[in-house]
């Protein structure tokens, strides 16, 4: 049984996904910071639930090991916590930012490498968005074009999320990394906008990277059709 931990899953597009791979058999662990939403949403997805804050270490490494404890391996880590924070960018919100989008991956991934160096089929999808992709963002065709400068940072914190995730298939070729564009999603993110499809429908794309086989792709920045420059 394929083992999988979702950061920031107990809504959005990481509870949709964790409910689909719990459908697929997976036992899945719905990372949260706050215990009751997490609780709640573990028991209406048939998930385990892991206390994680990704902004904080010691949180990350108990949730590790717990799983550790429990199941020995880890077989998919999916990379979804995130903050979006709107007006003018200043430093104090910069760290904040910075701190769950990008450093969290860090924090997350680096206390999984020993867990996913276990499997048999080691995978990582990390949640980024096109918003942080040069190409998109320079491209009037696209929607990425027209976003206002509220989102300068989350963008930016998107494209270190790309860019990690491209370093780690480098230095780590027995584990597949991939980035995901999961598409504009009605999630608390865009509420402000009032915009976006189902998160179930994007959940589908991270659950087919997250069924990557052996022989899948690394490295790679995606949508639900394949392959995006960046």
């Amino acid at each position: 049984m394929t083992v999988t931990l979702i950061t920031g899953a107990n809504k959005g597009i990481g509870f949709e996904t964790a409910q689909q791979l719990v459908a697929l058999g997976h036992t899945v662990y719905i990372g949260a910071r706050d215990v009751g939403r997490g609780e709640r949403a573990a028991a209406e997805a048939g998930a385990r639930f892991v206390q994680l804050d990704v902004t904080d270490d010691a949180s990350v490494a108990d949730a590790l090991g717990a799983i550790d404890s429990a199941e020995g391996r880890l077989d998919v880590l999916v990379n979804n916590a995130g903050i979006q924070v709107l007006g003018a960018p200043d430093g104090p919100t910069a760290l904040r930012v910075f701190d769950t989008n990008v450093v969290g991956i860090v924090r997350v991934t680096e206390a999984a490498l020993p867990l996913l160096r276990r499997s048999s089929n080691p995978t990582v999808v990390t949640v980024s968005s096109s918003a942080g992709s040069f190409w998109a963002v320079t491209n009037p065709e696209r929607p990425e074009f027209h976003l206002p400068s509220a989102l300068a940072l989350y963008s930016a914190s998107k494209t270190a999320a790309t860019m990690l995730t491209l370093q780690y298939a480098k230095s780590e070729p027995g584990i597949r990394f991939n980035a995901l564009e999961p598409g504009t999603t009605a999630t608390d993110m865009t509420a402000a906008f009032g915009i976006g499809r189902p998160p179930a429908e994007s959940a589908r794309a991270v659950v087919r990277l997250a069924g990557l086989d052996a022989h899948g792709p690394t490295g790679t920045f995606q949508d639900e059709f394949g392959e995006l420059p960046w």
